[in-house]
């Protein structure tokens, strides 16, 4: 396993898979791309999507690169990537095109009601990478986002 891919947002979550991920990296002596997916911006129903320059790119900049700091601190070869986009497509992406072995994502652990509406970016996800994904849940009592 050369590359893991791990999607980080600075939750509980994402904290949980990051500390997979970095597990793994060190087991296999893996490289590690941490991303954090930007949200696009609807201004209208009739305007064209737009992405948020401001706060949005930047918030999820700083938030993988603290991510690079730490597995780097743990000796873990390790790059962050900030992208826009849909999260599930753009991780999908990206892992595609960084030739990625696994993704690890964190779950919430979202009920039926919000899993029906479309509301799960793990299944999202699962649904469009090509390659092996693990999906952290929520450990025994663990509070969830």
């Amino acid at each position: 396993m050369k590359t893991i891919l791990v999607a980080y947002d600075d939750t509980e979550p994402s904290r949980r898979a990051l500390d997979r991920a970095a597990k793994l990296a060190e087991a296999f002596g893996s490289r590690v791309l941490v991303t954090s997916i930007a949200a696009l911006v609807h201004s209208s129903p009739r305007s064209i999507t737009q992405i948020d320059r401001g706060e949005g790119v930047g918030t999820a900049s700083g938030e993988v690169g603290r991510a690079e700091a730490l597995l780097q601190e743990r000796g873990i070869d390790a790059e962050s990537v900030s992208i826009p986009g849909d999260p599930a497509t753009a991780i999908a992406r990206l892992a595609e095109e960084r030739d990625a072995d696994l993704v690890v994502i964190g779950t919430r652990g979202l009920g039926p009601v919000q899993r029906l509406l479309g509301q799960s970016v793990s299944q999202s996800v699962a649904r469009r990478v090509r390659c092996d994904l693990l999906i952290v849940h929520p450990g025994p009592g663990a509070e969830e986002d």
